[in-house]
């Protein structure tokens, strides 16, 4: 493969950017963001490097959920703006280079949602197999809801309806039933309206939890989620190539590997050669997220190392989203008890900077004390890992979190442009503002985007300078990767390689500094290792050996250079 074909497979070495409208910026002085705002900062998403762009929920809505209770998929929040308002967006954000996918939310609705209302007013109402009904009632099942601090079961009893309805997350949210065909119908009909508009793919909301109905109703194989995958990603593909689905899976590993659409040529299990992914195109990595932090916790780089080493193949026209924090809260779920509590001390101590017994509602800048050298190694680390980036907006500026804003909410404050009154996001009155931005030591005044856009040494010219290096290094994206045994605990070394590209990153995420030793045995000696990050080189030995100095939670990205590359350094 040439580097021009790299772009046919764009999402393998892109860098998503998620963000919520309506804390974005806001043009209209109403205190809530807008598309009006958003085109007028979309230059802030360029100059950073982002190439997509991932929109949180922007539809018609009755807020309970911040979005996610959708009234309708074809709509625009008229708060947002409108049709034309999102349409300019696409325009604008392509001119920058700036791909724009958007939440799918198919696993509900509002109960506002004329679906809803329509199948609650009869049994025969054409709408009532649109969701998910009983009439007898159901057994407990506080053990299988989503929010355990907030709802005691899964079953609702709705009074007009005479019988009870299903909802995996809050009761103000009834699931949808995805095996019924004419639901499948209207998330594709959803698809292709905003496709036409010029979305680029969707990131699809609570994947595993896509609800099938009962088997006696379905006896047609409807009921498979996989089905509905294959179906979605299907229509998505003749609709528009190179569209994507990222989906939010946080399962087991060897459950996740299935929602990739892994089909083996041969029955053996680890026989992915080729492009032969048949449903979601990236899907987050919650597993490595939650290891890395336990690492982060130990400053100890074996749960991490573990974790990525048990990642099972996936098709080479696939790949892991790989982040640190994003809308939700920091979920923990797929550890034990003992190792969640030592998170839980490491970063969040205060019962109120924890949620749900799983998580934390927290930014990651207050989480690791606003110390700069270890918020670096981390983004730094990061970015190295084998998979696709998405940063949750304020990342690049260090923003921390309003533990004052209830629940998830926490962490969606508005963005912080300047230093003025309401974070130069709006010049409503603050009483107005969509939620409060934090006061102390991460308040706009102390971190904003106009101070460290003039700043050499900030933090957002650094991210700047982080994504512009992985943008130019297509082996963290396309190369296979490689864990380089080290003595010392607190240090990751990974090595990746794709085509005549090789590459070695170096992060210790402990508060010593140390000497790595590296063994590049089949690299000539006098090889340069170039320092993308900080200037610098290092020579390889005529052992192949070479010694690399990390500081006290140092980090170093160092291009392997040989005498016949052409590349730029």
């Amino acid at each position: 493969m040439r580097i021009r074909d790299t772009g046919d497979l764009w999402w393998k070495n892109a860098v998503i950017y998620c963000l919520d409208v309506e804390t974005f910026m806001d043009w209209d002085d109403d205190g809530i963001g807008d598309f009006g705002g958003l085109v007028q900062r979309i230059d802030h998403l360029a100059d950073l490097g982002v190439t997509c762009l991932w929109l949180m929920p922007f539809y018609p809505t009755a807020d309970l959920d911040d979005g996610y209770d959708i009234k309708d998929f074809l709509g625009v929040d008229p708060r947002l703006g409108d049709v034309s308002d999102f349409v300019e967006l696409i325009r604008t954000a392509r001119d920058r280079g700036i791909r724009v996918i958007a939440d799918l939310v198919v696993n509900h609705t509002s109960d506002q949602h004329p679906w809803f209302k329509a199948a609650r007013r009869s049994k025969d109402s054409p709408y009532r197999d649109f969701y998910v009904w009983r009439a007898d009632e159901p057994p407990p099942t506080h053990d299988e809801v989503m929010f355990p601090d907030e709802e005691q079961g899964i079953w609702t009893y709705d009074e007009q309806a005479g019988e009870w309805y299903r909802h995996r997350f809050y009761r103000h949210q009834p699931d949808l039933n995805t095996a019924n065909p004419q639901v499948r119908d209207a998330i594709a009909k959803s698809i292709g309206y905003w496709m036409q508009l010029g979305l680029s793919g969707f990131r699809v909301d609570a994947v595993p939890y896509f609800v099938s109905g009962t088997a006696d109703d379905h006896a047609d194989g409807l009921d498979d989620p996989h089905d509905l995958l294959r179906e979605l990603r299907g229509f998505l593909g003749r609709r528009r190539g190179d569209a994507i689905l990222m989906g939010e899976v946080n399962v087991p590993y060897e459950e996740q590997r299935r929602y990739f659409g892994v089909e083996t040529r041969t029955g053996d299990e680890d026989d992915v050669q080729g492009p032969v992914g048949q449903e979601l195109t990236l899907q987050l990595d919650f597993n490595a997220m939650q290891y890395l932090f336990l690492s982060l916790a130990r400053q100890d780089v074996a749960p991490l190392v573990d974790t990525l080493r048990a990642r099972p193949a996936i098709p080479r026209d696939t790949q892991w989203a790989t982040f640190l924090r994003s809308h939700d809260e920091l979920t923990l779920d797929r550890l034990t008890d003992e190792e969640r509590q030592e998170i839980f001390a490491a970063f969040g101590p205060e019962p109120h900077m924890q949620i749900f017994d799983r998580g934390l509602r927290r930014r990651l800048p207050p989480m690791l004390d606003g110390d700069p050298r270890r918020l670096r190694n981390a983004y730094s680390l990061l970015f190295a890992l084998p998979g696709t980036p998405v940063l949750f907006y304020g990342e690049e500026i260090g923003m921390g979190e309003n533990l004052d804003v209830p629940g998830r909410l926490s962490v969606r404050t508005p963005m912080q442009w300047t230093a003025e009154r309401n974070a130069g996001f709006s010049r409503a009155q603050p009483r107005r503002l969509v939620a409060p931005p934090p006061d102390g030591g991460y308040a706009p005044e102390h971190v904003n985007v106009a101070d460290q856009r003039r700043d050499p040494d900030s933090m957002y010219t650094f991210m700047q300078m982080l994504i512009r290096r992985y943008r130019e290094c297509p082996e963290l994206g396309w190369g296979e990767v490689e864990i380089l045994e080290q003595p010392e605990p607190s240090v990751l070394a990974m090595r990746s390689t794709w085509q005549d590209a090789s590459m070695v990153t170096l992060h210790n995420i402990g508060p010593e500094a140390t000497t790595v030793t590296l063994e590049l045995d089949d690299i000539p000696a006098d090889t340069r290792l170039v320092d993308l990050l900080q200037n610098g080189e290092q020579v390889i030995g005529k052992d192949g050996k070479v010694e690399v100095t990390l500081d006290s939670y140092g980090y170093r990205w160092l291009r392997i250079s040989r005498p016949e590359s052409r590349r730029l350094l």
